[in-house]
């Protein structure tokens, strides 16, 4: 007992393990586990600061806090309650569509957006105007099931897109760093999107139908909309360059996150803006930009003690990979990024299995980028939600109870193994990937 006591590691991982325990209990609000998370670690000299405190430095957090401040601008200009009127015209007939509309525009949007909280900023107050429309009530189980549609739309299905998410941009970078691999979009696409893209965004649209029903109604208000006033159409010239500036990273450098807090800081801007600071104080929801910056240091301090590093080998020694069963090695690789998703979340599963893919791609007789790219279906199916922030983002700004999104989480991550898993081993076959 004394030597586990004294091990380096001893205290990181028994914070470690206590923040997630409570985190997935939500045995304390999400943005209390992250404060003490953060005085704990700071008290015991776990980390440096800049580790500990490196979820504030990180794009993710600016983009978590530019898209609150976007969303407030976009209900208060009348901007989403119009984009939703031209939705529920036509997508309000049944709960099933509904449902697969917003799912379906949520997963559509990742192609032209490479941040997965700014397509969450900018679809959850049209859908929730879309719900009010529609007669579905806030905090309702049906307005539950379409916030979640938009969480799990945007992440999970993400996936397939490579530049579409935080992890698979992670996996990039460190699969170019360190066996000078470049991923190519189109061969990604292909390889993800039949089974992670398509099927699964079928079995999300059921699930949701299914433990989150709902009756929708088309409005009653048959009157013509009023002209866009003048803030609204400020308000959209400025969206559509904002959207420009984020299809276009590749031509000028600028991440999504700094396109993001301009916008914030313009629209906060007197006489210039859309809100002021009362607007502000009440729509930026900072419990939750507390919780996302708590979930990133988390990861970040996971990497720089060396706790992922020795998990990770430890998997390695006690996994059934042997070269003689694919199906076997298939399951236990993906198996070990749902391990890892525990202790690193989904931003910082990449950045240590990526890293001992050589060593997997050994174990299993696997090519080393199929090793590489089973990883996907694991860290894109979170079995609780603060292992992927950008669902915690959606669940915040719908007022989900952690319940809720707990129940999605492991009825969809059941389907994924159950269903998808064999799917998509078969599909890498198929592709001649095994």
């Amino acid at each position: 007992m004394s030597l586990w006591l004294s091990h380096p590691l001893f205290i990181p991982s028994l914070l470690v393990g206590i923040t997630i325990l409570l985190w997935a209990t939500s045995l304390l609000p999400e943005f209390i586990t992250a404060l003490l998370f953060f005085t704990v670690a700071m008290v015991a000299k776990i980390a440096p600061p800049d580790v500990i405190f490196g979820g504030f430095a990180s794009s993710a957090f600016w983009l978590v806090f530019s898209g609150f401040v976007l969303g407030v601008a976009i209900r208060k200009t009348g901007l989403a309650d119009r984009a939703a009127r031209a939705l529920s015209a036509r997508l309000t007939d049944s709960w099933p569509l509904m449902v697969a509309s917003v799912v379906l525009l949520s997963y559509t949007l990742a192609f032209v957006m490479p941040s997965n909280m700014g397509r969450i900023a900018l679809l959850m107050p049209i859908v929730a105007a879309m719900a009010k429309r529609a007669g579905i009530a806030e905090n309702s189980r049906a307005w539950y099931g379409l916030a979640l549609a938009v969480g799990f739309g945007t992440f999970q299905l993400s996936a397939t897109i490579l530049p579409a998410n935080v992890p698979n941009l992670v996996m990039s970078g460190a699969t170019e760093g360190s066996y000078g691999i470049h991923l190519n979009y189109l061969p990604y696409l292909l390889l993800h999107t039949p089974v992670l893209g398509w099927l699964k965004g079928a079995a999300l649209v059921l699930l949701i139908c299914w433990l989150f029903p709902g009756k929708p109604h088309a409005s009653d208000d048959i009157s013509s909309p009023a002209p866009m006033s003048r803030d609204e159409k400020r308000l959209s010239w400025m969206l559509a360059v904002v959207l420009v500036m984020w299809v276009s990273e590749a031509w000028h450098g600028i991440g999504p996150a700094w396109t993001g807090l301009a916008a914030a800081v313009i629209t906060l801007l007197p006489r210039v803006g859309f809100i002021n600071g009362d607007e502000f104080s009440s729509g930026v929801n900072i419990r939750t930009c507390i919780y996302v910056a708590g979930i990133l240091g988390l990861a970040i301090t996971v990497t720089h003690t060396g706790i992922g590093s020795a998990v990770g080998e430890a998997l390695l020694q006690i996994m059934p990979l042997n070269a003689e069963n694919p199906f076997t090695n298939f399951v236990a690789l993906t198996g070990i990024t749902t391990v890892l998703n525990f202790i690193m979340t989904a931003n910082g599963v990449p950045a240590l299995y990526t890293t001992l893919a050589e060593s997997f791609s050994d174990a299993t007789g696997f090519p080393l980028l199929s090793v590489i790219m089973i990883q996907v279906l694991g860290y894109s199916t979170p079995l609780l939600p603060y292992q992927a922030s950008p669902i915690v983002v959606a669940m915040a700004l719908g007022k989900v109870p952690a319940r809720a999104g707990m129940l999605l989480c492991l009825a969809l991550a059941l389907v994924t193994w159950m269903v998808l898993l064999p799917l998509d081993y078969l599909w890498f076959s198929i592709l001649g990937k095994l």
